[in-house]
């Protein structure tokens, strides 16, 4: 009797001790379940693209999510099944190129994860996703072959059938420990996998490409909006119209991954030196006084077919109201600010003018440039014509004006002559780390000089009135800290003084266009880096505050602008010439909420090959990772839980036989 009672006593300890441990471990709701069994994984995807001939980028191959086991990829790697393959950003293009040339082991490929923070052998050599001649279909001249980009692989303008993320640095170390986990041959009774959720619209519907799409309502054009800004130099007698001078520049960048497009050296150090020479230049006394008005536009979509250019010269032959106040026969020279931002060697700092050919207008331009180095007064900046041997201007917004007319005087500035010095062109690598914040400061100098000279239009400029045209090294720091980095980004003082961002970390990818495209748009369908921008430009180019107190109706009926509004609601109007200008395709027109794709038109002589490119609308994008027991586990818990059972029954059975003999006795 009294062992029978110990060996209850015993089994009534283990039930405790078993439901305490439950208790420990119990989840309060379903979403505290999923974080203990799912890792979220931060990461940029890449997605589908459409043209007018097809696919690019990439999507999950059905209509649902993937599911395969983690593999790290090498050069050697057989795959037996499907997996997910992990590798690092030097091996990626080696993976994809595999993919293309072997086909057993491209239908065993599920999905790809490339790692962040391990790029140290590809900066050695160089990455680039796009072509060896970017854009080449709308060059003005017919050597395509020409390799301005020789690190280009192309693999940006293939589609694939799965899933590719790009890793953010966290998760990377997150997911090296679970390719370990798969790797421990002591630990096969559960295998690590991610599922990639990455189901595209277009796929669901079947509409593979760009018209069929937009007729469908699965994608949306690529797109955004542009920006141009005048510094009022008309002085008193506003009906008299001046020469034009053009400066230009592009804000937005690629890359094969969506989100991760940073372009610090292609395009935005060009970028940067312009917003640095509009602030130049508008701290100098006797604007008014100059012969020449000097324009500044800043395009998006210049990536993805010269969108913004080719547009904002369709907006000028047709005098629409986005380019109101700029008369396009009046314009006698483009200044285009390229990549800038590695013209720096050993202390000097070397740029090269690409012109489209010899003619009067042009060589006053670069008349112009000559001075304005010789008046920097140093040995350290020095500028150079292009190499004669170049088939003509690199990939560049000019090629819009060129191709349009091919007499347009003026010059790319860059900072190479016949092959880029940028290794990472439009790659996620093209980081703050890829560009030198002093020849930023050199180029900016470089241009607002040689802008004020040629609008001055004399050959007798002072050289006080020149060295008063000074760029402020501060602001390029502010500017690159803001565009270029996340961890401060879109929330930095600078930016906050005209916009609330919707992101702190800033994006360069154009983006679609939503809604109907107007120069007066909803505030919501525009980039934080374009309303930045208008705010930014009109701000500095702005000579009259006409009511510092809140805008009213009043101010645009008097030719002002209502910048700063974001900020308290209130605003301050001021006297600008800055205007939104939409950026997309010249090919395609907005009708009752719906897109359609248009003839091409002699008003723009490149939509002839403009291809319209689209973005597929999708529902959402994720990737978590988790663990999935082998058959062998399920099959050994499926036995262990029968007899646990049976277990159980017969300790019924026993427990039932004591208490009744217990009964009996007593």
């Amino acid at each position: 009797m009294a062992s029978n009672l110990f060996f209850l006593i015993c089994l009534l300890s283990i039930l405790h001790v078993c439901f305490s441990a439950l208790k420990e471990t119990a989840f309060e709701s379903v979403p505290d379940l999923e974080k203990s069994m799912y890792i979220v994984m931060d990461g940029y995807p890449c997605v589908r693209l459409l043209n007018l001939s097809g696919e690019i980028g990439c999507a999950n191959p059905g209509l649902d999510k993937v599911v395969a086991p983690i593999v790290r990829f090498t050069n050697g790697v057989e795959l037996e099944r499907p997996s997910s393959l992990v590798v690092s950003s030097y091996d990626f293009e080696s993976l994809l190129s595999r993919v293309s040339s072997d086909s057993n082991f491209a239908s065993h490929v599920a999905g790809v994860l490339v790692e962040s923070g391990t790029q140290n052998q590809t900066h050695v050599t160089g990455s680039s996703p796009d072509n060896k001649f970017p854009q080449a279909e709308f060059a003005p001249y017919q050597n395509s072959k020409f390799k301005w980009n020789p690190t280009g692989s192309g693999i940006m303008w293939k589609p694939y059938d799965f899933p590719i993320f790009l890793l953010s640095e966290s998760s990377t170390q997150t997911l090296q420990e679970f390719v370990v986990k798969n790797a421990n041959k002591m630990e096969k009774y559960a295998t690590e996998v991610t599922e990639f959720d990455l189901v595209m619209q277009t796929t669901k519907a079947g509409t593979r490409d760009s018209e069929s799409c937009l007729k469908e309502g699965t994608c949306l054009p690529l797109g955004g909006y542009s920006v141009w800004s005048a510094l009022q130099t008309n002085g008193s007698d506003s009906s008299k119209e001046k020469p034009i001078v053009l400066a230009v520049s592009s804000m937005d960048s690629a890359s094969f991954f969506r989100d991760k497009s940073p372009g610090a050296e292609s395009p935005l150090s060009g970028f940067i030196s312009l917003l640095a020479a509009v602030d130049a230049l508008s701290r100098i006394e006797g604007l008014d006084t100059l012969d020449k008005q000097l324009v500044f536009v800043v395009f998006t979509g210049e990536a993805w077919g010269y969108l913004g250019s080719r547009r904002f010269l369709l907006e000028l032959s047709q005098h629409t109201d986005a380019v109101k106040g700029i008369n396009h026969t009046l314009i006698e020279a483009v200044i285009e600010v390229g990549s800038v931002g590695k013209g720096y060697d050993q202390g000097v700092k070397t740029f090269y003018a690409h012109t489209t050919g010899v003619s009067s207008a042009t060589n006053k331009t670069l008349n112009a440039l000559k001075k304005a180095r010789d008046s920097l007064g140093t040995e350290n900046i020095k500028y150079s014509a292009a190499s004669e041997s170049n088939p003509g201007i690199p990939p560049s917004s000019f090629m819009s004006f060129a191709t349009q007319n091919p007499h347009t005087a003026g010059f790319v500035l860059e900072d190479f002559d016949s092959v880029f010095t940028n290794k990472f062109y439009h790659s996620h690598l093209d980081d703050l780390s890829n560009i030198n914040s002093s020849a930023i400061v050199a180029a900016a100098s470089l241009v607002a000089r040689t802008l004020y000279i040629i609008a001055s239009n004399t050959n007798h400029i002072s050289d006080s009135s020149l060295n008063s045209v000074k760029v402020n090294t501060t602001l390029v720091d502010e500017l690159l800290s803001c565009l270029l980095s996340c961890e401060l980004g879109l929330s930095c003082d600078l930016v906050k003084q005209y916009i609330y961002p919707f992101s702190t970390c800033p994006s360069h990818y154009v983006g679609v266009i939503q809604g109907e495209p107007s120069s007066v748009p909803y505030l919501n369908y525009v980039g934080d880096v374009s309303r930045f921008v208008w705010n930014f430009m009109a701000d500095k180019t702005s000579t009259q505050v006409k009511n510092v107190s809140p805008c009213s109706g009043n101010c645009t009926k008097t030719g002002g602008v209502c910048i700063k509004q974001e900020i308290d609601g209130k605003g301050v109007c001021v006297i600008s010439k800055t205007r939104y200008i939409p950026s997309y395709s010249t090919r395609l027109k907005y009708d009752s909420e719906t897109w359609s794709v248009l003839p091409s038109s002699s008003s723009d002589p490149m939509g002839a090959v403009d291809p319209i490119w689209t973005e597929s609308n999708w529902n959402t994008i994720s990737l978590r990772v988790y663990s999935v027991q082998s058959n062998f586990y399920d099959h050994f818990i499926l036995v262990a839980g029968v007899a646990l059972t049976a277990l159980s029954y017969l300790l019924i059975v026993i427990v039932k036989t004591l208490i009744a003999k217990a009964f009996k006795q007593d």
